[in-house]
C-alpha cells in the first residue's frame, strides 16, 4: 500500500525533476528521497523513473502515478490552509429554513452572493412556518431560520436563540379594484365587517396574526381561502372573491386588478434571522452578514405595490 510520505516525496520529484531539488524543497536529505523512491517502486512493482543524462525522468508508469500524487499533495496543502484559517473558513453545509415570502425576495440575492464569494459553501433551503422551523433550529437540523413576527401578534421565542433584526415592513389591505374600498386612501380595520378573507393557512403566524388583529377590532371574520402564497391570495383578491392583508415584500410591483389600501391603525411585520450559539460558525456569520446587507437595500428601496 502506498503511504502518504512516499507519495508526497514522489510528487516533489515529479515537480522538480531531480532527487536533489526534491530534497531541498522538502527540507530532507537526498538519501531520504532516494530511499522513499526505492520503496515506492517496490510497492508499485515497476520503475517510476529512469536515467536522463545526469538527471532522471519519469517513466510512463511514473507519469501516471505522479498525476495522482500531485492531486493528493494539492489536497493536503488545501487542508493545511483550511486548518490554519479555521476561524474564518466559509465552507461546508449551510441549512436554512425560511418563511416563504422571504425565500422569494431576500434569499435569491443572498445565496447568489454567497455562492460567488465562497464556492466551497453548500446551501440547503426549505420553506415553512415558524412553529415548525424554530424547533428544527434548536434541534440542530437547521443552522439559521428567517422568521416573521407581526406587531399584532408577536412570535413567542424559545430561550437560547440569537435574533438579528432584518427589516420592519408595513402591511396593507389588498382589495379588488371592483371593491368599494378601492377608492379609499385608508380604511379603519374596525370598518372591515362583511368582508370575505383570504389568509395563509390556519396555524401559521400570518393567519393567526390577521385573525387576532381583526378580533381586536371587534371583527370575527372567517377565512374562506387559506393559501400560503401571497401571489395566489392576490389572484383571489383580483377576482373579487376576497380581501387580504399583505406585507410589503409580498406585494408585487404590478398586481392587475388589485388595489392596496393603508390600514388604520398601521400594521407592521418584522423579519429576523434566528440562530443558536452552537451554530455561530463562520458559515452562519457570513450568511447573516449578507442577509443584513440585502435586507437593508430592500428596506431602503422604493415601495412595492403601493397605489
Amino acid at each position: 500500500m502506498f503511504t502518504w510520505d512516499r507519495l508526497r516525496v514522489f510528487a516533489a520529484i515529479a515537480e522538480y525533476g531531480s532527487i536533489t531539488s526534491a530534497a531541498e524543497a522538502l527540507h530532507i536529505t537526498g538519501s531520504a528521497v532516494s530511499q522513499h523512491l526505492r520503496k515506492l517502486e517496490r510497492e508499485a512493482r515497476c520503475p517510476l523513473v529512469e536515467p536522463d543524462g545526469r538527471g532522471i525522468r519519469l517513466t510512463a508508469a511514473g507519469r501516471v502515478l505522479a498525476a495522482s500524487a500531485r492531486e493528493m499533495a494539492a489536497t493536503a496543502a488545501t487542508a493545511e490552509r483550511d486548518l490554519a484559517t479555521i476561524d474564518e473558513l466559509v465552507a461546508g453545509p449551510l441549512r436554512i429554513g425560511s418563511v416563504a415570502s422571504a425565500v422569494r425576495t431576500l434569499l435569491p440575492d443572498v445565496l447568489h452572493a454567497l455562492a460567488t464569494a465562497h464556492p466551497r459553501l453548500h446551501t440547503w433551503l426549505s420553506d415553512g412556518e415558524v412553529v415548525e422551523l424554530l424547533p428544527a433550529l434548536r434541534a440542530g437540523r437547521l443552522d439559521a431560520v428567517i422568521m416573521e413576527s407581526w406587531t399584532s401578534r408577536p412570535t413567542e421565542l424559545p430561550p437560547g436563540l440569537r435574533i438579528t433584526h432584518l427589516l420592519t415592513e408595513d402591511i396593507m389591505l389588498a382589495v379588488s379594484e371592483r371593491n368599494p374600498l378601492a377608492t379609499r386612501e385608508s380604511v379603519p380595520i374596525s370598518a372591515l365587517h362583511e368582508q370575505t378573507w383570504s389568509t395563509c393557512g390556519r396555524g401559521t403566524e400570518a393567519h393567526d396574526a390577521v385573525a387576532q388583529t381583526l378580533r381586536q377590532h371587534g371583527i370575527d371574520a372567517e377565512s374562506r381561502y387559506q393559501v400560503v402564497d401571497y401571489g395566489t391570495q392576490l389572484a383571489l383578491v383580483a377576482a373579487n372573491l376576497a380581501v387580504a392583508m399583505v406585507p410589503r415584500i409580498g406585494r408585487p410591483r404590478s398586481a392587475p386588478g388589485v388595489v392596496f389600501v393603508r390600514c388604520e391603525p398601521t400594521l407592521t411585520r418584522t423579519l429576523a434571522v434566528a440562530t443558536t450559539g452552537a451554530a455561530d460558525t463562520p458559515v452562519v456569520r457570513a450568511f447573516r452578514t449578507e442577509l443584513e446587507r440585502v435586507a437593508s437595500a430592500l428596506a431602503e428601496g422604493p415601495a412595492i405595490g403601493t397605489r
